[in-house]
């Protein structure tokens, strides 16, 4: 037994564990190999647009208060929009999640009487208060905005002809959800988004269309503000955060959308000049560029989880050949304890609260119990390593982060390990 076979034992991955995923990372090489090349365009994406807005220590120190010019919060925006290519971004940590980004977003930019579609099926559960499907307080519908959803044809794809019969006159705002949710249905590619937004800007040029780019930053090449849409919307402590950014979401797109984030997000007559940075410059920034590679491990290990569990004989969205348009890997288990052992195996596997049984609870804004496993240094942060499963059939569960391939490895190799263990599962 070599050196990096008896250090997986002593993590609790057995000799049978071991030797099967070593057998199915040895063809994973020229995906891996791909994800490196767009990793890199996007490494050099970012330092590209640190050195041209002349990022400097200066930057990284806190202000307290009203927070009135703070150069580094101001130059941060600046390198967001930068990278995102669009023409002004609001990234703050006073933004609290990925939930409130897409809250802000949507109600600083909608009024009464305005009309949002989702042309892409049904939002993520907790966009459903945000938006009134379910009844909540001080949701849009609550304010006067109507709301319609188009689903996807059976095979994931857009229903171009339905999308145009549903856009009428008071329509203002589509919202594009780029990652499944707790769904099975593919992740959208940037292409994909572009070819939508130039379709629906072709009816009604004055839409505004927001994509929810959770999960999706530094995935590919580009980006979907870079291919027309007018707001992306997504949380630090998923991939943009890399890891260090301990709170925050961002707002990148047009000037007046961003203009509208600002003031709702703070106040009318205040807008995005007041909010001290506390001393979370420096973690959002170093965050910032380190989040290329942070999203090049979690993409290698969602691959690598794909391949292990579809060759074991599990439904897998993405498939093991697909290509990546997120980090999220989704594996339909079918069995609730198959689900519970795999989110102890990734749990097991955490540097934070290795010891602790993730239990299904009634989180915040599900409607059903949902099942989290997340022993992360940022509370709840799902760069981490981390996997998560709404506690209905068909019993799916989503997997996603890892800081480095390794620990993601690590982690998938785990979740077998707990299954085998617990005899779910013969190898």
């Amino acid at each position: 037994m070599d050196r990096l076979s008896q250090a997986y034992e002593q993590m609790g991955i057995s000799p049978r564990v071991y030797g099967l995923c070593s057998e199915i990372e040895l063809k994973l090489k020229e995906r891996f190999e791909e994800i490196d090349r767009i990793t890199e365009c996007n490494q050099l994406k970012v330092l590209h647009a640190m050195h041209k807005h002349r990022v400097s220590e200066a930057h990284l120190a806190p202000t307290t208060g009203y927070g009135y010019n703070d150069i580094g919060r101001e130059t941060l925006e600046k390198v967001y929009a930068e990278i995102f290519g669009t023409q002004a971004a609001l990234v703050r940590s006073q933004i609290t999640c990925g939930t409130h980004a897409l809250a802000v977003a949507l109600s600083a930019n909608l009024r009464p009487g305005d009309e949002l579609i989702s042309p892409v099926g049904k939002p993520y559960d907790t966009m459903e208060e945000i938006i009134g499907i379910r009844p909540s307080k001080g949701s849009l519908a609550e304010y006067g905005v109507t709301y319609k959803q188009v689903e996807l044809l059976e095979d994931g794809t857009f229903d171009y002809p339905a999308i145009e019969n549903a856009i009428s006159e008071k329509t203002k705002m589509m919202t594009i959800q780029r990652s499944k949710g707790y769904l099975t249905r593919p992740s959208f590619s940037v292409k994909q988004l572009g070819e939508l937004i130039a379709f629906i800007k072709k009816i009604k040029p004055d839409i505004c269309c927001m994509v929810d780019n959770c999960y999706g930053e530094f995935v590919e090449l580009t980006e979907p503000s870079n291919v027309g849409a007018d707001m992306v919307v997504g949380s630090l402590i998923k991939n943009p955060g890399g890891g260090l950014a301990p709170i925050g979401g961002y707002i990148c797109g047009t000037k007046e959308c961003v203009e509208n984030a600002g003031y709702r997000l703070t106040a009318p007559g205040l807008g995005s000049e007041v909010g001290a940075t506390l001393g979370v410059n420096k973690d959002f920034f170093q965050g910032l560029f380190h989040a290329p590679q942070v999203v090049n491990g979690a993409l290698k290990g969602a691959v690598f989880a794909a391949n292990l569990y579809e060759h074991l004989g599990f439904e897998c969205v993405p498939d093991s050949k697909e290509p990546r348009h997120d980090i999220i890997q989704a594996v339909t288990l079918r069995d609730p304890e198959k689900v519970i052992a795999f989110c102890e195996g990734i749990q097991h596997a955490s540097p934070v609260d290795s010891h602790v049984t993730p239990t299904p609870w009634a989180m915040p804004g599900y409607d059903c119990d949902v099942i989290m496993a997340a022993g992360t240094f940022i509370s709840g942060a799902s760069i981490e390593l981390s996997a998560d499963a709404p506690m209905h059939e068909p019993y799916t569960v989503y997997f996603q982060g890892g800081l480095s391939y390794h620990h993601a490895k690590l982690g998938i190799m785990s979740s077998l390990a707990r299954l085998e263990n617990k005899g779910l599962i013969n190898l």
